[in-house]
């Protein structure tokens, strides 16, 4: 089960992720931010693969796995944009429930991809308690409704956080696709080398690169401690799905809202509603009910 424990600790570390990189964002730019932080894990990434070995495998990839790693690093490049432009807008414990929402998607595509009918029911009671806390932890600001009724549209951080739940579904999908048969630090490696190009390509087609230089130092900081936080992150998240049950491995993974969620209220002290916080409780409850009967 050492699939389950690597899952816990991606969990883990995506929480501190979303943190870290909210103090990174608060002056500047999220794609530019997006992009730098992308060289931290790349450079983890490789790290990882020279200690495990795993380097001389490349000329051994087959032509599917390494397509599908592509597709993956261009869902995940996709997702992040979304998701970092959401954080730069909004509250933490708002974007990340949301975002989590690509859990149902994940889950049901396994089922039917992958054939994980496992326990199917509870799987699917899973997810509707997932649904049902996801719907109660997303909340409004006055502010936000008043704009709404103005403008008759959801915020801008919201529709960025459905974006990148529905490209982080198809990540998962695709890399569980791309890494069958490749070593999971290899493959992490591979797809984050089309994440960094693709975040490049986006700042540079917009404009933002003079913006590099004028970065406040302490922001560079926790945007490379974030970066080094998702590396962390991906290497137990891809050895988990690898190894593992994508639709068991994939809600524990979300559980990182939890980190996310605890920091956020240290840090930027922002508090859960009763509602949010009972929302919370049943996403927990998915979880651990999908995990211990996985």
């Amino acid at each position: 089960m050492l699939w389950l424990v690597m899952a816990v600790l991606s969990a883990f570390f995506a929480g501190l992720t979303s943190i870290l990189a909210k103090c990174g964002i608060k002056n500047t730019d999220s794609d530019v931010a997006t992009a730098i932080r992308t060289i931290v894990v790349l450079a983890f990434s490789w790290v990882m693969v020279l200690i495990v070995g795993s380097a001389g495998e490349i000329s051994q990839l087959q032509p599917r796995s390494l397509l599908f790693l592509v597709l993956s690093g261009l869902a995940t490049g996709a997702s992040w944009i979304c998701y970092f432009k959401a954080l730069s807008l909004g509250d933490v414990n708002k974007v990340v429930p949301i975002d989590k929402s690509s859990t149902i998607l994940t889950v049901i595509l396994a089922i039917i991809l992958f054939g994980e009918t496992n326990n199917l029911g509870v799987k699917l009671c899973g997810t509707v308690l997932l649904a049902a806390g996801i719907f109660l932890m997303i909340e409004k600001k006055e502010s936000e409704k008043k704009e709404n009724e103005k403008n008759e549209s959801r915020p801008a951080w919201m529709t960025y956080a459905v974006m990148s739940a529905v490209f982080a579904a198809l990540t998962s999908v695709l890399a569980k696709i791309g890494i069958s048969g490749v070593e999971s630090n290899l493959g992490t490696a591979i797809r984050t080398g089309v994440v960094l190009v693709m975040a490049w390509l986006i700042v540079f087609m917009k404009g933002k690169q003079k913006q590099i230089k004028t970065i406040d130092r302490k922001e560079l900081s926790f945007i490379a401690l974030s970066g080094l936080a998702t590396g962390a992150s991906w290497l137990c998240y891809y050895y988990a799905i690898q190894k593992g049950i994508v639709s068991v491995v994939v809600p524990i993974d979300k559980m990182s809202i939890i980190v996310s969620i605890a920091f956020s209220a240290i840090v930027f002290h922002e508090k859960l509603s009763k509602k949010a916080f009972f929302g919370l409780m049943l996403m927990l409850a998915g979880t651990l009910a999908m995990a211990i009967w996985a």
